[in-house]
This record gives C-alpha cells, structure tokens and sequence, in this order.
C-alpha cells in the first residue's frame, strides 16, 4: 500500500463539528424530497461495520448520520484520497468528521480502534458507483464494472479483513487479560485513547459484527432538475458524466422519492472457523503487541504458524466477501419498478416484443400477491399498502404510468392502446455513465437480478396471467380488503390524533367478512354498512343469510373501523370504490347476487344497482337518509365551506372539524363524525335524483316509522323517483334507527321474502327460524 504523508492523531473524531453536523442534516433531511427510512433498529445497534451499495454520489454521507440520530455512536468512514489533497477546508472537516483516506498505511489499525472505542465504521465495498446496478457477470458470480481497468472486478475484501483483523486483536487483548499481563493492558488502553480498562475488556469480549446493508432509491428519474439546471447556469463545460450524475441525483434529492436503507442480519466472520484456526490464534497471541503487528499477518508473515494463519483469513476474508456481499444485494427494498422491468426482459429475452395490456397488470398483480406472502423478499410499502397498488389490474396505477412514461421517453418501448410493444433499444449495451439515462428499464432489472425469487414469480405470472382461477384472484382481493384496513388503522394509529382517537368507544372487529354455506344456494348478498359503521353492524344479519344458503360479502366502506380521522379524508366515491371492489369479490362466487344496505349503505347500493350489472337481480335499501329528523343537517354544506376556508388561510383544522355521536350502537359506530363526512353524505344524497331513475331491477325499500334520524319521508321520496315497475316499500314499526342490524320488527324476514320473489323458488325452501 503506498505510504501517504497522514498524522498518527487522523482518527481524532472532533464532536462538536460532528454534532453540529448532525443538526444541519437533520434540518437539510427536511427539505429535501428525499424520505430517507431505516429498516432494521436492532441490527444497528449491534453493529460495528456497517456496508453499503454505492449507486449515488451523495449517498456516501448518509449512512453515517442516520446511525448517530438512532444509536448515539459516531461513525468512520472511507474516502477517497482525492478529497484530501493539500490543506482545505473539505479536507479538515472530513478529517475532523471521522473520514480516513482510502490509501491511509495504516487504515486497518485506524479503523479497528474507531471500533474499540465503541465508534462505528462505514464501507462501501463495491470501491465506486455502480451505475448500472449490474452486480453478477454472466456466470452468476458476484463483480462489477471498474472505472479504473474498464473490467469486471471482485469487490472488495477490506471489511472482511477489518473485521478478522480486530478480532485476532480482541484474543490478543483477552490473552493478556488471562495471563495477567497488567502493563501491557494498560498501554493498550492509553494508546486506544479509552476511558479505562473496563472498557478495554469489554469491547475484546464483543463479538465483531459485520451488518451488510442495501441502499434502494425509488424512483429513479433522469429528468432536468433545477439543481442541474442552476449548476449549467453557471458552468458551460459541464462533462457528460457529470451532467448525468446532476440529471440523476438531483431528481433523488429534489423530488419525491423514496431512499430505503435496509439492514441485514449480522456477520460474524469467525463464526465457523475451523478449531486449527482458533487454536493457531490462541498460540500465537502473545507475538502482537499492538493493531499494526496484527494486520501485518497478511503483509507480512513472520512465522510458519502466522503464514498458516495468514492464508488462512485471506481464503476466510474471499468467503466473507461473498456472504456480505449476497446479502447486501438480497435486502434490495424491492418496487413496482423492478417487477415492471423484470417483466419486459424476461419477454425480451425470449424474443417477445409485445404484450397485451391486461397480461401485464395481471401478471404484475400476481406477482405482488405472491412475493407478500415469500418472507426472504423485502417489498417496497407500496407493494404491501393495497392503497398504491390495488388499481394495477385496471391499469390506472400511478406509478405503473410513471414507469411507463419514463421508459417510452426512453425510446425503450411503445405505449399502443390494446398493448405495449419493447423496442430493441433494451438489448443494446449501454456506457456506464449513460445506462442510468438510456435504459433505466435494464438498471432496475439489474438491481434484483440477484434475488432469484423475482425473475421466479414473473416468469410463473407471466406464464398463467390467461388461466388464472377467478376464486384465487378473488381470494387475493378480499385479502387486500383486509390489508387495507390494517394499513388505515396503523397510519391513524399515532399520537397527533388522540384527541379524538381516545374518546372513541367501538371495539367490534372491522374487518370485512366473506362468509359461504355448506348449501349453497348459489346466490350471494353483498352487504353495506352504514356511516360511521363497520361491516360488523351487519355481520349477524350476514351470518343469518349464511345459513339460508347465501354466499355473503361485508363490504367494509373505506375511512371506517379505523379512526374518524381516515373517515375524514374519504370522498362518497371512496365509499363507492369499496363497494365496486367487493362486488367484484363476490361475482366470481356467485352468478346472481343481491344487494343489501343499511342507511349510507342503502344508497350506495341503489347506485350499484343503477349501473345495470347483469349479475345483480335484486336491491334492498334500509333507512336511507334522503331526509333526516334532525334539520341542522342542512347547515353542514355551510360548515364544510367554512371549514375550508379556515384550512386554506391557517393550519387550524376549521371550525368544528368533528361532532359529536350518541350512537345506538356504540361499540361498532364512531363517536366522531367528521363534518366532511357528513357533507360526503349530502353529495351522494343529491346524486341519488341522477341514478334512482336508472335501475330496472325489483327494489325493496325498508324504512321504520319513528326513525330518530331519518325521516320516513326518505322513503316515499325515492319510491317516486324510481321508475322499475317491480317496487315495493315495506314500514316497520320501530323508534330505532338500526332496525336491520337488531332485526327489528322482522325485518331480516321480510328482506329474505323479498329475494325468494327474485329467485328461483327452489333456493328458497328454508324458512327463518327465530
């Protein structure tokens, strides 16, 4: 290694600059569109070196700080040489900060006793960018692309040999300690600049860990940036790879994305040495007296025993290199991206240059359903938050456009109205400095090439995306029904929002419900609750249909079962979504359904009936809240609006943003109801003048006489407006508002009357037992 003229007191970390440091990150951290998240708190605080993919510039920054904000410990790293070059201002905050010079003589020792001094170490060990992502040659093994040679390298070793190095040091500590070699105790502990001999034990007796750690950014955007354009304001000489780097990274840094940093489980490089080894250790402790005689062992051997043990932890520091390497390259946060593009050069590769539209949402959707469920893979959340990606099978996903927009911008393939066809530009060898512009479809391909899962399911997916059983796809869509609530109710689930959170009393299980019968009718009844509700308003009632013989889906109307907070955010035409969603659950069940709701819910269903889906032969509306007793509920259109207008001037949420409910039913309503909620449901009432006129199907219209909250008038309103001839208004006799979640006055009865009318007689031989 070349000597370089470098001061034994480099290692010297300057606190006060580094914690300042830290403050002006954290507040830059703020102001840029990069959402930095660290995956894996235990794996940082057990760690001692800490390696990194190296794809962006800035990146090399990064790591360092996010560990201090988690675990308090400062952090070393390695630079290279170039930035320490002559006595400025970036070579003595980098010096002050922790950084060492990657051709520093004695890096090993520096960096090993950073580590004993309870310090941690960052290494990117591919040694440079690797733009390309490209980490596997074409016979499967581990190297990149070097700048330097313009060939295909290894990466590097020199953390492997950090880490045996200090833990050959860490016997030699515990050697003297057992000898009782005090004096020799006591320079290390001087010469290691520690606080006491406690801490010299201490730090011999921990085992050294090595956490391997991947580095993922999504999306990744090549698009002019006002970084780049104000840096060629000023510059006119700009190189290629520097605008390239400007191009990319600037997009990174300014716009919205995503910087996954994942930790991967701990590596002990001595855990399966062989008993030779360990026992040449132990013989030969007493030969070292300090760090340099220790990392000398590779350079230079003085002994037989220490050339045994030096080609042992060389052939040891090869096998480590590749198991920390695998594994940075297996924590990939793997995106819709990387599925896309995995997707398009699987059929390139086969000589497809074309795919119908529906076959790739298909098989995107398929893959996503199953990579959730295979726990080696580490998915990006939007693959886990139905939110983002249960619009992919119609093909309205945001970010599957994005991606697309980006890759025929690229000239990479053509967007065709029943289909997509790739272009010959995929299969054509990129420079490194361009690939990241000219085909980013080939960089994320390359980025889970690795992680052999991927190519796996895309090519299954691929393979059945015609014949997939309906059951099983409706299998996936119910459970997304039931991911969707967890999701909601974890991001509601946080302190900004208890003060109303804590005053809510339901507890009844939210979650959606599929329930078939033993004898099936072949009939199914989807269910829609009403405001403020649950799909456990309705469960009983579901399961009473169960034992008919009906298939019965409980649609659970997005914002609801979770916090009024997510009820708030919702629009009637979110309510409408999950009604849709449900709906298609059930007809790949049933041929003929029926349609039931109750109060909101009892809207919603007479707008799926006016849509005339040839599957649905009957629709049941129980208090639907056309009028209500209460007439305050005109004023809420005035609310909102004010509401609104207090939002846009202030961050104050509006004048009375929530009123307050005494539910009938409290453990399955919120106490809580948002006044945007509300002004939802004035929306959708209003729509019903549009749509009522529409349906051709028998109706049934439920409604009690003393309702204390919606007005009997609401019935005889939308009888009027309906315009099948098959109609029929049924009044119970009740003071109760939730009449079919009680059952009163019969009304499960009469509901199921009115579908034996609707249906074949012979599905309706069972009778209602009380």
């Amino acid at each position: 290694m070349p000597k370089a003229p470098y001061p034994d007191n480099w290692y010297e970390i300057d606190t006060t600059l580094y914690n300042r440091s830290v403050k002006i990150f954290s507040a830059v951290k703020k102001m840029l569109g990069v959402k930095m998240m660290l995956h894996g708190d235990a794996q940082v605080q057990e760690g001692d070196i800490f390696l990194f993919n190296h794809f962006a510039r800035f990146e090399t920054f990064i790591p360092q700080f996010l560990i201090f904000e988690q675990t308090g410990a400062y952090s070393c790293a390695i630079a290279s040489s170039e930035f320490f070059k002559g006595d400025t201002l970036l070579a003595n905050y980098l010096q002050k900060v922790g950084a060492i010079p990657h051709d520093h003589p004695r890096i090993f020792s520096l960096l090993a006793a950073q580590i004993l001094r309870g310090h941690k170490v960052i290494i990117f060990p591919e040694g440079g960018m690797v733009k390309d992502h490209r980490v596997l040659d074409h016979q499967g093994e581990y190297n990149i692309y070097s700048r330097i040679t313009g060939e295909r390298r290894k990466q590097h070793t020199g953390a492997a040999v950090l880490a045996e190095g200090l833990e050959l040091f860490k016997t030699v500590i515990r050697h003297a300690y057992t000898t009782k070699n005090h004096a020799q105790l006591v320079y290390w502990k001087e010469h290691l600049q520690l606080d006491s001999l406690d801490q010299l034990l201490v730090g011999a007796l921990k085992p050294t860990r090595i956490i391997p750690a991947n580095i993922t950014f999504y999306p990744i955007r090549s698009s002019a940036n006002w970084l780049s354009n104000g840096v060629e304001l000023f510059t006119d000489n700009l190189s290629f790879r520097q605008t390239e780097e400007l191009l990319v990274e600037g997009n990174i840094l300014l716009k919205n994305t995503d910087m996954d940093i994942r930790m991967g489980k701990a590596i002990d490089p001595y855990a399966y040495s062989p008993w030779w080894a360990r026992y040449i250790l132990k013989n030969i402790a007493s030969e070292f007296n300090n760090l340099d005689d220790v990392f000398a062992v590779n350079s230079a051997p003085k002994n037989l025993k220490q050339r045994l043990l030096s080609s042992y932890l060389k052939k040891s520091a090869n096998a480590t290199r590749n198991e920390y390497m695998k594994a940075i390259y297996d924590n990939v946060t793997i995106n819709l991206s990387h599925l896309a593009a995995t997707l398009i050069m699987v059929c390139v590769e086969k000589g497809r240059m074309s795919i119908p539209r529906q076959d790739f949402f298909t098989s995107l959707y398929v893959a996503v359903k199953h990579l959730q469920h295979n726990t080696s893979v580490h998915l990006h959340r939007s693959l886990l938050n139905p939110l983002d990606y249960s619009d992919l099978m119609a093909g309205t996903s945001k970010r599957f456009q994005q991606f697309i927009h980006v890759a025929a911008s690229s000239q990479l393939l053509i967007e065709h109205e029943d289909g997509y066809e790739f272009l010959p530009k995929l299969l054509k060898e990129q420079d490194f400095d361009s690939i990241r512009l000219e085909n980013i479809i080939a960089v994320y391909d390359n980025e889970v090439e690795p992680i052999t899962a991927i190519r796996d399911v895309i090519v299954n997916a691929l393979e059945n995306c015609k014949t997939f059983d309906k059951k099983q796809l409706a299998a996936w869509y119910f459970e997304d029904e039931c991911r969707d609530l967890s999701w909601e109710t974890r991001a509601y689930n946080k302190s900004k929002y208890d003060d109303i959170n804590s005053q809510e009393t339901a507890e009844a299980d939210a979650t959606p419900f599929l329930l078939t019968s033993e004898n099936s009718n072949g009939l199914g009844v989807l269910l829609i609750h009403g405001l403020l509700a649950s799909p456990a308003e309705l469960r009983d009632y579901g399961n009473y249909l169960a034992q008919q013989g009906y298939t019965v889906m409980g649609v659970r109307l997005k914002g609801h079962g979770s916090s009024p907070y997510a009820l708030r955010k919702q629009t009637w035409e979110d309510w409408y979504a999950s009604v849709l969603r449900s709906f298609t659950i059930l007809t790949a069940h049933c041929p003929h359904i029926f349609v039931s709701g109750f109060s909101t819910g009892g809207a919603l269903a007479l707008k799926l009936a006016s849509e005339r889906h040839p599957e649905i032969i009957g629709v049941c509306a129980t208090a639907v809240p056309i009028k209500f007793v209460n007439p305050a509920f005109m004023l809420v259109p005035l609310l909102h609006s004010a509401n609104r207008l207090i939002d846009w001037f202030s961050s104050y949420e509006g004048i009375k943003p929530f009123i307050e409910n005494d539910s009938e039913h409290p453990l399955v309503n919120y106490h809580h109801v948002p006044v945007k909620s509300l002004y939802e449901l004035r929306r959708l009432i209003e729509a019903t003048t549009e749509f009522l006129p529409r349906i051709n199907i028998p109706v049934l219209i439920v409604q009690a006489d003393n309702d204390p909250v919606v007005s009997p008038k609401s019935a005889h309103d939308i009888m009027a407006k309906l315009t099948t001839p098959e109609k029929q208004l049924v009044i119970i006799n009740a003071n109760h508002h939730g009449i079919l979640m009680e059952n009163i006055g019969g009304t499960w009865e009469t509901i199921h009357d009115f579908m034996c009318r609707c249906q074949p007689v012979k599905t309706c031989l069972s009778a209602f037992v009380d």
